[in-house]
């Protein structure tokens, strides 16, 4: 065996068997066992146009029968991906998998999740947003709330008292329901809404929001400077 670059030809009569552009892979091209390369499949040790050093280069299709494992995909001019089973996506929470364009999700023919990048909509057949029980007489509603539904009992004349924290970790547009889920009169007592501590940011203009009656409700909406009730 007679060692050429990275590869092992075989040798014949003193002639190295082995042909193709330098840099090429070396394939079998018959029975005889010579080998030849291409242009369509190189090894570069070196840098090479915008391609790093040791860097396999190859200019057709390829297919793969069984697992493909890299550290790093880059995708360039894909017009259709076709397959099966479940994809995962990330493994940290800091991941961050930003897309351009417009995005469908169906069932069967029906559309269950579709965002235009031309209107700037978004629509969904079923929406359900994050729901907390709260059975304490103080609590503290958090970025991941969509509901808190209210299950607190509190002997009068103890309050129950929900801490709507700063619209602006919220960001503009940003929704947040609160219901009295109790359905015997609460008499004297009450379910206040309270901003944090030194903090200025108003409920309608107010620094709080009271909810009377019986299985009361309210809806609340951010600007990201402010809470307003609609």
């Amino acid at each position: 065996m007679a060692k050429f670059g990275w590869a092992y030809v075989d040798c014949d009569a003193g002639h190295i068997t082995g042909s193709g552009p330098t840099g090429s892979i070396q394939f079998v091209t018959g029975g005889d066992g010579y080998t030849t390369g291409s242009y369509h499949l190189m090894f570069h040790t070196a840098s090479y146009e915008a391609h790093a050093a040791n860097s396999l280069i190859l200019s057709g299709n390829m297919v793969i029968t069984g697992t493909l494992s890299a550290s790093a995909l880059h995708y360039r001019d894909i017009t259709h991906i076709d397959a099966t089973g479940s994809t995962f996506f990330g493994d940290t929470i800091d991941d961050i998998h930003s897309r351009t364009g417009s995005l469908e999700i169906w069932s069967g023919t029906t559309p269950i999740l579709t965002s235009s990048t031309y209107s700037q909509q978004t629509f969904v057949k079923g929406f359900g947003g994050g729901y907390f029980n709260v059975t304490s007489a103080h609590h503290t509603a958090s970025t991941s709330d969509y509901v808190l539904g209210i299950n607190a009992t509190i002997t009068a004349p103890t309050n129950i008292y929900v801490t709507i924290p700063n619209p602006a970790m919220f960001s503009a547009g940003a929704i947040l329901v609160v219901k009295d889920e109790v359905t015997t009169p609460r008499g004297l007592s009450n379910i206040t809404l309270t901003r944090s501590v030194a903090d200025t940011y108003t409920f309608d203009g107010d620094a709080y929001y009271i909810l009377t009656g019986t299985m009361p409700a309210i809806s609340l909406y951010s600007n990201g400077t402010n809470w307003f009730v609609f």
